[in-house]
């Protein structure tokens, strides 16, 4: 167990070390996402009322679409640096790179949101910054994270795979964001856990089928 967490780590901290030392992914997916939220926040008459409407549907649209366009670097960095072939030949389980490269953007979406988030309370004046909303953008990100590794992997040698990778990842990830937005609503309106957590028990629900689905079929793609 410890040599499988091992394993985990280090391939998932390797790519957040790839793309800290170059800054390109991470400012640019963060830059989109805020551009995202200036956008809509000079095109709607923002109000109490209106931001609480509208504020998480703008919040976690931008982070979908500003995720998904840095998926693509979990294994571009690897098929740009050949050294796909020599982590599949490695000794260890396909599991284990899956779950790696799934922490890899785990890690690089997190960081995103923690840049997006805060300012999307001050542009909305919204009470996000809150332990509900922390279980509910660490439960979306796993998902986004689980997803997008397989369907980065399974685009990784098309041609248009920028194009590719979002038509596939953005309507599964649907449900996912629906309970997002939906649980962010509760969270701002101030409503009680119970109301949060139906949401929260879908998001979780996603989650676990879509890791081992994503598992499964990740190992299938590999030997192809």
């Amino acid at each position: 167990m410890r040599e499988s967490l091992a394993v985990i780590w280090a391939i998932g901290r390797k790519d957040l070390l790839l793309e800290t030392r170059n800054k390109d992914v991470i400012v640019a997916v963060s830059v989109f996402a805020l551009l995202v939220l200036m956008i809509f926040t000079f095109a709607i008459d923002i109000n109490q009322v209106n931001a609480k409407l509208t504020g998480p549907g703008i919040l976690w649209a931008s982070i979908a679409f500003a995720g998904v366009t840095g998926l693509n670097r979990a294994f571009a960095l690897e098929l740009e640096g050949n050294t796909l072939e020599a982590l599949m030949l490695a000794p260890i389980s396909r599991d284990l790179i899956y779950a790696g490269k799934m922490f890899g953007n785990f890690l690089f979406i997190t960081a995103a949101q923690i840049i997006v988030i805060p300012i999307f309370a001050v542009l909305f004046n919204l009470a996000v910054l809150r332990w509900e909303m922390l279980v509910v953008s660490l439960l979306t990100t796993i998902g986004f994270s689980a997803i997008g590794t397989l369907f980065a992997a399974m685009t990784i040698r098309v041609r248009a795979r920028e194009v590719m990778l979002p038509l596939l990842f953005l309507p599964v990830v649907t449900p996912l964001i629906m309970a997002a937005v939906e649980s962010t609503s509760h969270v701002v309106n101030d409503s009680s856990w119970p109301e949060i957590y139906q949401w929260i028990q879908l998001a979780i629900a996603f989650d676990i089928a879509f890791i081992v689905i994503s598992a499964f079929i990740f190992q299938q793609i590999l030997e192809d």
